[in-house]
């Protein structure tokens, strides 16, 4: 009992309840967003092509907004980005369910990548402002869990209320956000989150000024660079693996759902045991180890043949997912300037792009290969990003080095 309640007293209060926020964000976002194209296409008469490029737009959003809202935040302080963003998002959710026109629907979905890429990384960045640097490996690796504790729940309640109760799962969801808006409110007032802020924001930190720090971080780009290709590989578990499977497989749309609540389970079992093992190592070691067990998975799928051979897959592809990412989160902290943490986990967003190109990428192969060519592929695709955290890691630790020696020597001058 004394460990159980050495657990949850080891953070900041207000780090548990962003954890919870992201659990609770999750399930809202993933009972009403794989709905949509078909609420659209039953209620709108959209075409298949309108109703593709309305679902795009939220991830073209998303890619540059996360940037824009961290840097937002270094100037004006987390509270009031994050705030801003939730009561948005309500009222982006309650629109959708009133919504008719196909325009309309794409700047609302728009408006819905800007929250999400608001909201996210500055609650991380907020996370890492209220933890210790040596602990922050496990606070991202809460918040990882959680997300897919909520992704894991959230399509089977949508599934009820996204299958027969139309429009009430979009104001279910913008409820969910408004309640939650308001408790992060009091709470974040409650705990006095403004005068930490307040030592901590920047003024002088325009959009200009940060991407002119940003642009000149050679390390940041490689690490951009390296998620934009493990975004490449990661994006086509959830795409192109259900087109091979549904087109290959007897039973393939089944086996394809039994894979993702592997995927789900696997997180849930095993993120806290591998962020026990990484605490404290190299967020770069968790990201290539990560990307090994990428490898094997995608060389496990290209292989299998029966669905123990592709649940053993996706287990192994799972794990790695649970190493990489949050060691990613990590690997971010320790490369942000104290100044724009915020902007450079928005900066984070820049490598989604992978998820644009992943998908494109992985049909023309499928199409023209087939699964066992595009699953190997994808592996050498996999291991190819270590190269840019490698070298980004590389980078890093000579400017380190150079700025220690600086300051060594002009401490030997005074």
């Amino acid at each position: 009992m004394r460990r159980f309640n050495n657990y949850f007293t080891a953070f900041h209060p207000i780090v548990y309840t962003l954890v919870f926020g992201v659990a609770l964000a999750r399930i809202a976002t993933s009972m009403s967003m794989p709905f949509l194209a078909i609420y659209l296409g039953s209620t709108t008469g959209m075409s298949a092509m309108m109703i593709g490029l309305v679902i795009g737009m939220g991830s073209l959003a998303s890619t540059v907004g996360g940037f824009i809202g961290g840097n937002l935040s270094d100037r004006f302080g987390r509270r009031i980005i994050m705030f801003i963003s939730l009561f948005t998002w309500s009222a982006v959710f309650v629109l959708f369910a009133v919504a008719e026109h196909p325009i309309l629907f794409m700047v609302l979905n728009m408006l819905n990548g800007l929250c999400r890429s608001f909201f996210e990384p500055v609650s991380q960045a907020l996370m890492a402002d209220l933890t210790e640097p040596e602990r922050r490996y496990k606070v991202f690796s809460m918040r990882y869990f959680a997300a897919n504790v909520g992704v894991a729940i959230g399509p089977m309640i949508g599934a009820f209320f996204g299958l027969s109760g139309g429009s009430s799962v979009f104001l279910i969801t913008g409820g969910i956000y408004l309640v939650y808006a308001i408790v992060l409110v009091v709470l974040l007032n409650h705990f006095g989150i403004k005068d930490i802020e307040d030592a901590k924001k920047d003024s002088r930190t325009t959009i200009a000024a940060a991407w002119k720090v940003v642009r000149q971080d050679v390390a940041l780009r490689y690490v951009l660079l390296g998620a934009m290709v493990v975004a490449i590989g990661y994006s086509q578990h959830t795409v192109t693996l259900s087109q091979y499977l549904k087109d290959n497989f007897v039973d393939g749309v089944q086996l394809f759902a039994v894979l993702m609540t592997s995927n789900a389970i696997t997180v849930i079992a095993l993120q806290m045991l591998c962020s026990r093992l990484m605490e404290g190592r190299s967020p770069t070691l968790g990201i290539h180890l990560g990307n090994v067990f990428f490898a094997l998975g995608f060389v496990g799928f290209a292989m299998s043949d029966s669905w123990t051979g592709w649940i053993i897959s996706m287990i192994i592809f799972t794990i790695g997912e649970i190493l990489n990412y949050p060691s990613g989160s990590m690997l971010m902290d320790r490369l942000a300037p104290e100044h724009l943490r915020g902007t450079y986990f928005g900066a984070q967003s820049f490598g989604s792009l992978g998820h644009f190109i992943g998908p494109w990428l992985g049909g023309l192969i499928l199409t023209y290969t087939g699964g066992g060519t595009l699953f190997t592929i994808m592996a050498a695709i996999a291991l190819s990003a270590s190269v840019f955290y490698s070298t980004a890691q590389r980078i890093f630790d000579t400017k380190k080095q150079v700025n220690v020696q600086s300051n060594d020597g002009v401490s030997g001058n005074l």
